[in-house]
C-alpha cells in the first residue's frame, strides 16, 4: 500500500470562494478539525498578501502539532521573509512557492521568457531552502505547459532543494488520461525525480478534479492538493474527503491510502459548510445529506436485505451518526462542554454558558434535539468569540397578511450600545425585516444572496439561513440559525455585518501595534 499524503488548502484556496470571509478564530477552528481530521500538510493561507492572513498563519503555525503547516508564496524574496515570519515556530517550517510555466500565462501575466521564468524560481527556491526545511514548488497551469520546459525547469528547482513539486491542473483544464500521463512523462524524463514527492493539485472546471486527482495517484503522484466539500476559486478544487473515500473502498485496484480519519470527514464538512455558509448540495459524493438516502422501492428493498446491494459506502464510515443525542434535557455543563469538545469546540467560559443556555432552551421547545441541532449553536457561539461591540438583534415582530403588505418592526442593540427601533414595509416579510435593519445600519448594505434550509427533519426542525450581502464595500457572507425562519434570516444578515465590523477593528487594532 502506497501512502497517500493529503495536502490540504481549505484555508487557502478554499477561502478565495466568492463570498468566503473566515475571521482568525473560525480559521484556528478549522485547522484543529483539519488535524484531528488527520491531515499530513495543511496550507493555512499566504501571508505576504495580507497583515491578517499573516497573522491567521501564524497563529495556526503556532497552535497545530500533528499537522506540517505551510503558506503560500510567490517567488519573491519579500514573500520567502514574511512566510518565514508567520512559519518559522511550527513543528514542521514548509514553504509552498509557486510560479507559472504555461505560454499564455509567462507571456500575458508574467511577461517573462521562458529564461526568465527558469531563473526565477531556481533563486527563489535556493533562498527559501535556507529558512526551510521543506519547500514545495508549483509550476502553475503545469497541464497547459510545454513539457520538456517542464522537464527543465524542474530539474533545476531540485538541484536548487525543491523537496516537493507540485503540477497543478490550475483551471480545471485536463483529462483523467492527459493529466496521468503528465506525471508519467515527468517521472520519466527528470533524471532527479527521485529526490523529490510528486504532488498533484486540481481544480473542477470540467468536473474532473476528483477523477484527475485519481488518475495523478495512478502514476506516481503521492501527494494530493484540494479541499473539504471540494471549495475553491470558481468551480472549486479536489474533494479530499472523495479521493481518500474512493481510495479506501477502491484498495484493491489503487493500492493505496491516506492518514485520514474517514470516521471525522462528516463534522470536517459539517463545520466548513457552516462557518463559510457554502451550503453542501443534497447530491454531493461522500457527505451529501443524500448519500445514503434510497428512495427507490427497489433500491429500498435491496439495501433492506443487504446494504451492500447498493451502499458501497457506510454512513459509520465517515462518521454519520444515527444523530441520537447522549444528552437529554436534564444533562449538565461538564457533559455538555465534553460533548462540545468531541464535536471539535473549544468556546470560551461565557460563550459555552450561552451555547447551553440556547441548548436547555431548545430542550423545552423541541421534542427531539439532534446532534446537528447542538452542531449549529455550537458553531453559532463559535463564530460570537472575537470581542468586537456589534450589532445584536433584541427583538423582531412581523405584520402579515395574504391582503396586508409585509410589515417589520426591529429592536437591535448597535455598536455603540444604543438600542435601535425601526419599522419598514417589503414584498414579502423578509425584505421588510431586512428594509428595517438596513435603515439602521450606517453604510448602505446590498443583499447579493438568500438560502433557506431545515437542521433536521419534521415541524420543530432548526431554521438555518445564509446571505451575501455587501457592506462597505466589502462582499461578506452570514448565517444565522433559529427555529423561526424569520428570526434565523434577521441573524444571517446581521451577521454579515458583523464579520466586516469585526475585520476591519482587527486591521485597525493590528495598526495600533
Amino acid at each position: 500500500m502506497q501512502k497517500i499524503n493529503i495536502f490540504d488548502t481549505t484555508l487557502r484556496d478554499g477561502e478565495q470562494s466568492i463570498g468566503v470571509n473566515l475571521n482568525e478564530l473560525e480559521k484556528l477552528e478549522i485547522a484543529k478539525q483539519l488535524e484531528r481530521l488527520g491531515v499530513d500538510i495543511m496550507e493555512a493561507g499566504f501571508p505576504a498578501s495580507s497583515k491578517g492572513d499573516f497573522q491567521a498563519v501564524q497563529t495556526i503555525a503556532n497552535s497545530i502539532r500533528n499537522s506540517s503547516v505551510t503558506g503560500l508564496a510567490r517567488a519573491h524574496k519579500q514573500d520567502i521573509d514574511i512566510a518565514w515570519d508567520a512559519l518559522k515556530d511550527s513543528v514542521e517550517p514548509r514553504l509552498h512557492i509557486f510560479l507559472a510555466t504555461s505560454p499564455i500565462h509567462m507571456t500575458y501575466k508574467l511577461q517573462k521568457t521562458p529564461d526568465e521564468v527558469l531563473a526565477s524560481a531556481v533563486e527563489a527556491v535556493k533562498y527559501a531552502k535556507q529558512k526551510f526545511p521543506q519547500v514545495q514548488w508549483s509550476a502553475e497551469d503545469a497541464s497547459r505547459s510545454d513539457k520538456w520546459f517542464l522537464v527543465k525547469i524542474i530539474t533545476e528547482v531540485i538541484k536548487a532543494g525543491a523537496t516537493v513539486i507540485n503540477l497543478p491542473d490550475t483551471v480545471g483544464y485536463s483529462t483523467p488520461a492527459e493529466y496521468g500521463n503528465l506525471f508519467t512523462f515527468i517521472q520519466q524524463n527528470v533524471p532527479n525525480i527521485d529526490q523529490v514527492i510528486l504532488s498533484a493539485h486540481c481544480h473542477d472546471d470540467l468536473g474532473m478534479a476528483t477523477a484527475n486527482s485519481l488518475a495523478a495517484i495512478e502514476n506516481g503522484a503521492r501527494q494530493i492538493e484540494g479541499t473539504i466539500n471540494g471549495i475553491g476559486e470558481r468551480a472549486g478544487n479536489a474533494a479530499l474527503e472523495e479521493i481518500a473515500v474512493a481510495l479506501h473502498i477502491r484498495n484493491d485496484f489503487y493500492k493505496a491510502k491516506t492518514g485520514l480519519k474517514l470516521n471525522e470527514i462528516k463534522h470536517t464538512s459539517q463545520l466548513i459548510s457552516k462557518l463559510t455558509g457554502m451550503v453542501v448540495p443534497g447530491n454531493k459524493a461522500v457527505v451529501g445529506a443524500n448519500a445514503f438516502a434510497h428512495e427507490s422501492g427497489i433500491h429500498q428493498d435491496g439495501v433492506l436485505k443487504e446494504a451492500s446491494t447498493y451502499e458501497i459506502i457506510t454512513p459509520e464510515l465517515i462518521g454519520v451518526s444515527s444523530n441520537s443525542l447522549v444528552l437529554g434535557k436534564h444533562s449538565g455543563r461538564h457533559a455538555f462542554k465534553q460533548k462540545a469538545l468531541e464535536l471539535g469546540f473549544e468556546l470560551t467560559p461565557e460563550k459555552l454558558k450561552e451555547a447551553f443556555d440556547s441548548y436547555k432552551a431548545l430542550t423545552d421547545r423541541k421534542k427531539e434535539v439532534t446532534e446537528d441541532d447542538l452542531f449549529t449553536i455550537l458553531a453559532d457561539k463559535q463564530t460570537e468569540q472575537i470581542n468586537v461591540k456589534t450589532y445584536e438583534l433584541q427583538n423582531i415582530q412581523v405584520q402579515y397578511g395574504t391582503n396586508n403588505v409585509p410589515t417589520a418592526t426591529v429592536v437591535v442593540k448597535a455598536p455603540d450600545g444604543r438600542f435601535l427601533e425601526e419599522a419598514a414595509t417589503g414584498a414579502g416579510s423578509v425584505e421588510a425585516i431586512y428594509n428595517t435593519l438596513s435603515r439602521m445600519i450606517d453604510e448602505p448594505i446590498e443583499l447579493m444572496d438568500y438560502k433557506l434550509q431545515s437542521i433536521g427533519s419534521g415541524r420543530d426542525a432548526l431554521a438555518d439561513a445564509y446571505v451575501k450581502v455587501k457592506y462597505d464595500g466589502i462582499e461578506s457572507g452570514g448565517r444565522g440559525s433559529a427555529q423561526d425562519v424569520l428570526e434565523a434570516s434577521a441573524r444571517a444578515y446581521l451577521n454579515a455585518v458583523n464579520r466586516v465590523i469585526v475585520q476591519e477593528e482587527i486591521k485597525k487594532e493590528r495598526l495600533h501595534v
